[in-house]
């Protein structure tokens, strides 16, 4: 008689007991990675409203005046590129949101104003953002639209 019978795979208690350290291991990570994520659509948010006063300085020198909209400096439905459909932005970006962020292009007196708002406040970003003609880039810590009184925004 065999004494010893071989045991082919794991028991239950093993099973879960591996199931409760891979739970407690995500449980750790996530909202490392949430913020991982947050932080990355913020950088981007920064990068397209560089490339909005990049093209604004492009539509300017093409067309004497500073683009209205944002839908201005993206490309034509059809036919070449004109005053009211540039070609300078990416269809994505001239629609107003991209990276969860949604922006608007205003024109002014002065020249024009950029807003960045994250489409879903503290899923996409915790930061609004607003910069004009002068490039200064302002940032708000809250769900309040960023304004030229706002602090600086430096990059992290």
């Amino acid at each position: 008689m065999n004494l010893h019978r071989r045991r082919k795979g794991f028991s239950l208690i093993e099973m879960l007991i591996v199931i409760a350290m891979i739970l407690i291991l995500v449980s750790i990570a996530v909202p490392y990675y949430n913020g991982a994520r947050m932080h990355a659509a913020e950088t981007a948010a920064e990068a397209a409203i560089r490339t909005i006063h990049t093209v604004q300085m492009q539509y300017f020198s093409q067309y004497g005046k500073y683009a209205g909209s944002i839908a201005e400096l993206g490309p034509p439905m059809s036919g070449g590129a004109s005053a009211t459909a540039a070609g300078l932005i990416d269809v994505a970006l001239a629609r107003g949101v991209k990276g969860g962020y949604r922006f608007t292009v205003i024109a002014t007196s002065a020249g024009y104003v950029i807003h960045a708002e994250p489409v879903v406040f503290g899923t996409n970003g915790t930061r609004t953002f607003y910069s004009d003609q002068t490039m200064l880039l302002r940032e708000n810590n809250s769900a309040e639209p960023a304004t030229a009184n706002g602090p600086e925004s430096h990059p992290n």
